[in-house]
């Protein structure tokens, strides 16, 4: 817990201290909840597990199907209106922001044959996704790579990718794998 809660000091200027953290971010409540409801749903009380995660987001706004697998340090910043589909596969350090979607491209089509498939995306480790993103299908958006808020991704992100628009195009390459949530060059760089 204590080096989730480090890896969102780092990631979050408005991060003050722990307790707030733990107390007031809606994010590390649905990871919480997620968690358990997780182990449930590998248990097959699919029933609870799904009646945890709707507890989750009436509280959080934030809704993660049980079935979805989530590695270390996820933070959803803000969180609302986050939705995670069940075959949906997160890495570790992924920073996640409000309306992102990790959805299926055709839920309402053969739902017979989709049953137990790969429907959502995979994001590997310290992948970036911004606000309102859309990542949808059984796609994998490689390590370290960025999403832009309000993209539409549809198809393989390579690693290290700085993806926008809709459809998703990608701008950069970018081989500084820090964390920069906001754009691709730095804040202070004025070329």
């Amino acid at each position: 817990m204590n080096s989730y809660l480090e890896s969102i000091i780092k990631r979050d200027p408005a991060a003050r201290d722990k307790l707030s953290i733990i107390l007031t971010y809606p994010g590390v409540k649905a990871v919480f909840f997620h968690h358990l409801a997780h182990k449930i749903w590998n248990f097959k009380f699919y029933l609870i597990a799904r009646i945890i995660s709707q507890f989750s987001r009436f509280l959080t706004g934030i809704e993660i199907h049980p079935g979805a697998k989530i590695g270390k340090n996820l933070f959803i910043d803000h969180g609302m209106g986050v939705v995670i589909g069940e075959s949906s596969e997160i890495g570790n350090d992924v920073t996640l922001y409000h309306g992102v979607t990790l959805g299926g491209i055709s839920p309402s089509e053969n739902s017979d044959n989709q049953r137990n498939s790969k429907r959502h995306p995979t994001l590997l480790d310290n992948v970036i996704v911004g606000s309102s993103a859309q990542i949808l299908g059984p796609i994998t958006v490689g390590e370290c790579a960025r999403i832009g808020a309000n993209t539409v991704v549809l198809k393989d992100v390579p690693a290290n990718a700085t993806m926008v628009g809709n459809p998703a195009k990608n701008i950069s390459t970018n081989t500084d794998t820090s964390f920069k949530p906001y754009g691709v060059r730095d804040i202070n760089d004025n070329k």
